[in-house]
């Protein structure tokens, strides 16, 4: 029964994964967006004698206030239809190895580990499995899972991130395998698990509220027989998952993604010196509401990631229930 429990949730958790990787890309370039001001350093003070008059670098040598316009902000219909225009339409689905990967290892592991510790929690004489255990066992499964499938994170957040950067600057990974490979070689095996802590930490949020929640919502309509154990109530249940996940989850993954995509090279100083220190600097360069960029797309994704993968992982359970 445990390991069925890993079948079934792999399974679902790569179709789910594959069919909403384009708006999953999305989501990360509109995290990214005015990056380069949040983690750039601050100009040099130039002297008078080098500064050239009515410029910029004049002011900035007089200690003049000089106000920046920050680049407009771009929706997730825009970024995708740059994207399309840049690169092709194939460049929405750049890193769907990674994704694959990422699926197989983190959420294959986090939907297994739940399903052991729900059939373990849940009382034999009720049949019920307490709100607070699934938040906890959420958490569990959520956390492992994360520590098992960083690399793949990794991989998946720089592949699909490369595309916004100049030409010189591509990493230009050819799949999943090159990037882990790459990243060990050019900057060590400690690189694959950049900014695991805040994937850990993301995805105990992510697992705990989807999971649990989905669960929740689903007794809920049953027990007052809003509607029946059908795929309506699986669709409802699984969109207001997806709903909550999102909103729980997106500052943490912002500050993951940057973490993550940060290019560290040998006696540069990194842009960021943390999670914390990435917090605060974007906060300081693009408001507190910047921890909230791409949330229209996770939202977008988040809901048919969730509606898909559950729908797909109650056929599934039927599909296999006599084995």
């Amino acid at each position: 029964m445990g390991v069925k429990g890993f079948v079934e949730g792999g399974i679902a958790s790569i179709i789910a994964g594959c069919s909403t990787h384009p708006l999953d890309l999305i989501k990360v370039r509109m995290q990214l967006q005015g990056e380069s001001s949040a983690a750039a350093p601050p100009p040099p003070n130039l002297r008078p004698a080098m500064a050239f008059p009515n410029s910029a670098a004049a002011a900035a040598a007089q200690n003049l206030h000089v106000p920046t316009i920050p680049p407009p902000r771009a929706g997730p219909l825009s970024v995708g239809l740059r994207i399309i225009q840049q690169d092709g339409a194939a460049a929405l689905f750049s890193g769907v190895s990674a994704t694959v990967l990422r699926q197989t290892l983190y959420s294959t592991t986090r939907m297994g580990l739940y399903d052991i510790l729900k059939t373990k929690w849940t009382d034999p004489n009720t049949n019920v499995f307490p709100l607070t255990h699934k938040i906890v066992a959420g958490l569990i499964a959520g956390g492992v899972g994360a520590a098992v499938g960083n690399p793949a994170d990794v991989a998946m957040v720089r592949m699909q991130a490369d595309g916004r950067l100049p030409a010189p600057d591509r990493r230009n990974y050819k799949s999943v395998v090159d990037a882990i490979s790459q990243m060990t070689k050019n900057e060590g095996v400690t690189s694959l698990w950049r900014g695991s802590a805040l994937t850990v930490n993301r995805a105990m949020l992510v697992t705990a509220s989807q999971l649990a929640s989905y669960d929740q919502f689903k007794e809920i309509i049953i027990n007052k027989k809003i509607m029946g154990d059908g795929l309506g109530t699986h669709v409802t249940a699984s969109f207001a998952a997806g709903f909550v996940a999102a909103v729980v989850s997106n500052p943490v993954d912002v500050i993951k993604t940057r973490v993550m995509n940060m290019k560290v090279e040998p006696g540069v100083a990194a842009p960021y010196n943390g999670a914390m220190d990435c917090a605060m600097k974007t906060i300081k360069a693009e408001g507190p509401f910047a921890l909230y960029k791409g949330f229209i797309p996770t939202i977008s994704r988040q809901g048919p990631f969730t509606v898909v993968l559950f729908v797909t992982l109650e056929q599934v359970r039927k599909l296999l229930k006599d084995f």
